[in-house]
């Protein structure tokens, strides 16, 4: 027996298959947008727009190995 879950997962799967490359790339780029707005707008106080998107590569790039290129070019 297939879950409700499953079944918004395979509509989710048909209508992505359904776009053009192009679409796919929009929406990814409007997907990561609505994220960074929404991570910008939980923080107290909210954050710019850059400095969200400087909080985030940062602890993106926490666990990973120092580098002095990286380090320079998000603070």
């Amino acid at each position: 027996m297939r879950s409700v879950a499953d079944l918004f997962r395979a509509e989710d799967q048909r209508e992505l298959q359904a776009l053009t490359p192009a679409e796919r790339v929009a929406l990814a780029f409007a997907l990561g947008a609505r994220d960074l707005e929404a991570f910008r707008g939980a923080q107290v106080p909210p954050l710019g727009a850059a400095e969200a998107a400087r909080v985030l590569e940062r602890r993106r790039q926490a666990g990973r190995r120092r580098s002095r290129c990286i380090e320079e070019l998000i603070g």
